[in-house]
Formats: structure tokens, sequence, C-alpha cells
């Protein structure tokens, strides 16, 4: 294997072959607008011409390279081969061997997979160190030599380097159980349930990016989906995936992907019922309700002759197509055409020419009577309708009717929609009319996820695969699930496989002990978590003041390194924000990026920082029905050091 100053030489020659490949694709642009064909080849042709040349471009000063295997002689196609791994294929000339592979090429799952025990062919498994963009050193591993390896310090080190900024890449530091999840087929959905810090996040977005270098082709028609808990989440994994080199990828929370624009609030008892499964049940009912019995014959006047369906066909026709039909509006759609199909066959028998133009005219014709039976709706006024007067929601009882009925009635137009609402109406459309579907959907922290909103997921991706991300212990909304099992029921995927990740790379193991003491009264069934490492600083403290404390505590901390999150209970927040800023420490909110930042623990959920600063972990608790599991949230967020900061009595699972 070469020494470090040829690496060196290797690393100044990928990064001019990288140049020139963005300097080749930028110039490619310029000739494909000008290519020769049909609109729709030169359009597509300068679509990807273009998406080649930003991608390759974003990829900036990023090292070319985070890894090199060599194989040994008895390899077959390998043998004495050396490959470079990197976040995307490098090339210095069409024809030859590349440069640098892509990390999500099958030849690159040996450099995670193999081991001293499986070898897999290779000699020598090279990691190398970085510092500022510039090479510092490298750490071999010699596997066929039979002798167990040690922990890589070099993972180490990076695993346990300072947050600061959005969340990283693991490209470098991928585990080989994290690599077996990532590589799994578009075909196969999985749940995987991940303690903090154990990468569930960072895995299903490199699973991604893999999927769509594998299965291009299939998933760019309908693309994947990320859905994410909050803004704030979704701010802070924004830079994985373009780093890892795919940009349209859609990332968004569940509210946004709802699109409505939401105006009030639930009362705890409203919302709950809204949430529930029943509710599915309940608004079908509310739209096939308004089918009705047809009280008389279709006929349809043609110049001298009058067409006609006799009550009873029109009858049955509704029967028929009501237990055929897929969604509402296709029903209604497939009577329309039925009726006029037996009106042509009428004509066509007296020798009618039955083209177009008579075809809808007639269509336009017996709409009419199919309004009369069959009428067109709206989601939102059959809701409306529904909420304002909830009693023929048979499937619940009378005080869930009257949680959920509106004060007085309400026309769709002046309604002034909820969060929950939002699901329903999504709801509500789905049994008019089928919703676009993804290619692939990947849910993270979807142990939060209610009935309701599991199955919006699920339509849209009804006929494609799901990652599912969460942890039960982590559950904090009303509706949080308490098994894999049945979630993975709402979203569509009963026998998604369930895979358990309990080895924590970010979080240390002094803070790791910690949490683990509040799983007993977290009543889930989830594994202990085990931390990879071994470093970590841990301090709780009684203070008198809290926001004075809250200062100290900051001042402290910026005298290290990394990013620091003041996380406490969401009414206690303002007080330690004034504290903050009258003594001059800047600070941003959950969505910012400056190094301190103040996040209220209801948005503390995925989030990551160097130090955490805990407030009154008794308030976290008492602030909610799920408190002992936001504490678990909150105080699992810290990559590095906790304090944690307390006037009042500790709960007692931390004393």
């Amino acid at each position: 294997m070469p020494d470090l100053d040829e690496e060196r030489a290797y690393a100044d020659r990928c990064r001019d072959a990288l140049r020139r490949m963005v300097a080749g694709a930028r110039e490619n642009v310029a000739v494909g607008e000008h290519t020769w064909g049909d609109r729709y080849t030169a359009e597509r042709l300068g679509f990807y011409l273009k998406t080649l040349a930003r991608d390759i471009g974003e990829e900036g000063d990023n090292p070319p390279f985070f890894g090199a295997i060599a194989y040994g002689a008895a390899a077959g196609e390998h043998s004495r081969q050396r490959y470079y791994l990197g976040r995307r294929h490098i090339s210095d000339a069409i024809g030859r061997p590349p440069l640098v592979i892509d990390w999500r090429a099958p030849v690159s799952a040996a450099f995670y997979q193999a081991s001293a025990v499986e070898p897999r062919g290779i000699d020598t498994r090279r990691r190398f160190g970085w510092s500022a963009n510039r090479l510092t050193s490298f750490e071999d591993e010699h596997l066929l030599s039979g002798a167990p390896a040690g922990d890589s310090e070099l993972v180490r080190r990076e695993i346990e380097r300072a947050r600061v900024g959005p969340m990283r890449d693991i490209v470098a530091t991928i585990q080989p159980e994290q690599d077996t999840l990532v590589r799994t087929g578009l075909d196969v959905s999985v749940c995987i349930q991940g303690a903090p810090g154990t990468g569930k996040t960072a895995v299903g977005l490199h699973r991604a990016a893999y999927l769509l270098y594998a299965y291009r082709s299939r998933l760019q028609r309908n693309g994947v989906l990320v859905l994410g808990p909050n803004r704030a989440f979704l701010h802070y994994i924004s830079a994985v995936l373009p780093t890892l080199g795919e940009v349209d990828v859609e990332q968004t929370t569940i509210e946004q992907l709802l699109d409505r624009e939401v105006r009030a609030v639930d009362e705890p008892a409203a919302a709950a019922v809204k949430h529930d499964a029943r509710m599915a049940d309940v608004l079908h009912d509310a739209v096939y309700r308004r089918i009705g019995r047809p009280d008389r014959a279709v006929v349809v006047a043609d110049e001298s002759y009058k067409w006609r369906v006799n009550q009873h066909e029109f009858a049955e026709m509704v029967d028929e197509i009501r237990t055929e039909a897929t969604t509402y509006l296709t029903g209604r759609e497939r009577l329309v055409a039925r009726i006029v199909a037996a009106l042509q066959r009428q004509a066509e028998a007296r020798g009618q020419n039955c083209n177009g133009v008579w075809l809808r005219r007639m269509a336009r014709a017996v709409t009419p009577y199919v309004e009369e039976v069959w009428p067109l709706l709206k989601a939102d006024e059959v809701l409306a309708s529904l909420l304002s007067d909830p009693r023929e929601a048979t499937g619940l009882t009378c005080e869930e009717q009257q949680a959920i009925a509106w004060p007085r009635p309400r026309k769709a137009k002046t309604a002034r929609w909820t969060a929950a609402d939002a699901v329903l109406l999504d709801e509500v459309g789905a049994v008019l009319e089928r919703v676009p579907t993804y290619g692939h959907v990947i849910v993270d922290e979807a142990q939060d996820l209610s009935p309701m909103q599991c199955r919006a997921i699920a339509r849209r991706s009804d006929h494609n695969s799901i990652t599912v991300l969460g942890d039960l212990a982590q559950g904090t909304t009303p509706w949080a699930a308490t098994d894999w099992r049945s979630q993975l029921t709402y979203l569509g995927k009963p026998t998604a496989e369930i895979v358990a990740l309990s080895t924590g790379y970010r979080v240390p193991a002094t803070v790791v002990e910690l949490a683990n003491r509040l799983l007993t009264a977290l009543q889930v069934e989830v594994p202990p978590t085990r931390s990879f490492r071994s470093d970590g600083e841990l301090t709780i403290t009684h203070v008198d003041d809290l926001a004075a404390g809250c200062v100290a505590a900051v001042r402290r901390a910026l005298a290290g390194e990394g990013s620091i999150g003041v996380i406490a209970a969401d009414h206690r927040l303002p007080a330690l924000t004034d504290a903050l800023k009258a003594t001059g420490i800047e600070f941003s909110a959950a969505d910012g990026d400056a190094r301190v930042t103040a996040v209220p623990a209801t948005l503390a959920k995925g989030l990551e920082y160097d130090h955490v600063i805990a407030i009154e972990p008794a308030e976290i608790i008492t602030a909610e029905p799920r408190g002992p599991n936001r504490l678990y949230v909150v105080l699992t967020r810290a990559v590095s050091r906790l304090d944690v900061l307390h006037h009042r009595a500790l709960p007692p699972e931390l004393h």
C-alpha cells in the first residue's frame, strides 16, 4: 500500500479529475441546450446534464475519498486490485478504471462488511484521517492475517468529533449492521427501532441515497419522500443527502405534505378522537351515505328518438358500481359511462352513428340523473357537514361525537381547520379519488404518528416500499405507538421486518447510563442502549436561580468546542432566553445555526448538540402526559457533555 506522501499525491490527482468533471459537465450543458432531436428528448437531456453539473459542482472541497481496500491474490476478479471509496464516483478519463468508487457501488459493501473472521478476499482495509481537507493520516487493518482487529481510532475520533451545524453524513463510519440496512433492496419494507444515538436517522437518509443510486430508473418518476417530525429537524438533516450527491429528494413534514392551512387548535379530547383509526370508517360512511336510490328512469331525447334506461336497470348499475369502484369519483364516472353505453347499444341497434361528439352529448344529458343518486362531492364540504352534525358518526360514542362537534354549524368556506382536520380532509380526499404515490417513503420519528396520519402516509406508498424509523421510548404524542407491529399495520406494511439498533454511536456512556434509568417508567418494550463511546461528561447541579444557573452553564460551555443546546420545558424557555439576551450571549432558535441554540423540549426530538444544558427535569416531566418520554428525549440529545440544572427535586429515576 502507498505511504502518506503517495496518498496525498493521489488525493490531489482526484481533486484535479473532479474539477475536470465539473468543467466537462458544465460544457455538456451548453452543448445539450442545442442538441438535435425532438423537444422532449432535448428537455430530458438538458435536465440530466444540468443536474449532473450541479451535483458534481456541489462536492466542493470535501475529501475525495475516506477509505481504500486492497484485495489479496485469491480474490477472483478483484485479485490484487485496490479501490478507493468516496462520496461520489471520480474518473479522469472515459474507458479507464475510476479513481474513486461511489460508496454505494456493490464493491464498496466489502469495505463496511469485511472482518478478520470473514475478510471477503480483502488483504488490507485502509481508513484515512483528514484535517481541513488535508490528508493527515491513515490506519490499516490486515484482514487476511486472521488477527482480530481492535476498534479503529480514526472511526472513534470521527464519531466523537464535536458537532457543529447541520447533521453530517456517516459514510466513513457506517457499521456493518447499519450497512446491511442501508443496502436493503427497494422491494423490501423495513422498520428500524433505534435507541438514541444509534444512527437510525442517518441509516434512513443513506438508504435513500443508496436506493436512488441502485434503482434510479425505477425511482425517477415517483421519487423518494423523507418525512420528519418538524421543520427544525428537517433543517438539521438538510445537508446530508446533498453531500451524498442526491438533491432531488422531497424532505417535508406530515403537516406540509397534507398542505392545509391550519387556523385553529383542537381540544385534547377532540384531537384524540379525530386521530383514532375508527375515523376512517366514519368518513367512508359519510361519503358513501350520499349515494341514493334512483326514483325514476333515465330518458334522453335524441332528435326523433328517446333512449331509455329503466329505473330498475339504473338501480342495478348503482349497486354494481358501488361494490367494484376503487374511489367514489371513479364510481361516479363509471356510472355515467355505463348509462351512456346502454344508450349507445340502443342507438346502434337503430343504425345511429355514435361518434365522439354523440357520446359527449349523451354524457352531458345523463349527468343530471347521476347527480341525483351519486352527487359530486368535495372533501371539505363532507367534513364540514360531519363536524357540524356528527350524530351520523355511528362508530363513535355520544361523548366522542360531542367532542368533535363544532359549537355551531359551519360551511366549508368559513371553516377554521385544525391540524387533525387536515388529516381527516386527506382521508376524505382519498375516499373520493386516488392520491399520487412515491417510489419509496422514509418516515422518521414514526412512533409519534397517529393511526390516521399513518394511513395518509400509507396511501402515498400504496404499492411501494417504506422505511420506518423511530424509538418507542421517545413516543411523546397522546397517540404514540407502544408496539411496532400495530403501527406498521396502519402504515400499510404489516409484514415489514423489524430490526433493533441498540449500540449508540452518538451518545456517550455516561449520558446513556443516566437516560436508561428512565426506561422502566416509559411502559414500552425496548432494549437499553449500549454506548460505543467511553468518553463524555455529566454534571447534575442544584441551583437557586435557574436563569442565572443557565447563563453560567452556557458561559462555561462556550469555553469548550462544539454546539450548545439549552433545552427546557416550553413555558420555561422565554425566561431563560431573556437572561441570555440580558448578558449578551448570542443564540438562535431550534432551526437556527448559532453556536448556542435555545430549544423548547417539544422540538428537541431528532436534534443533537455537543453540549446540552437540560433545565429542570421535573418541569419537563409534569408539562405533558408523556413527560417521562420527553425527558428521555432531552437527556439523549447530548453528544459529549450533559449539564442537568435543577431547583426542584429530581425525578426518582435520576437520583
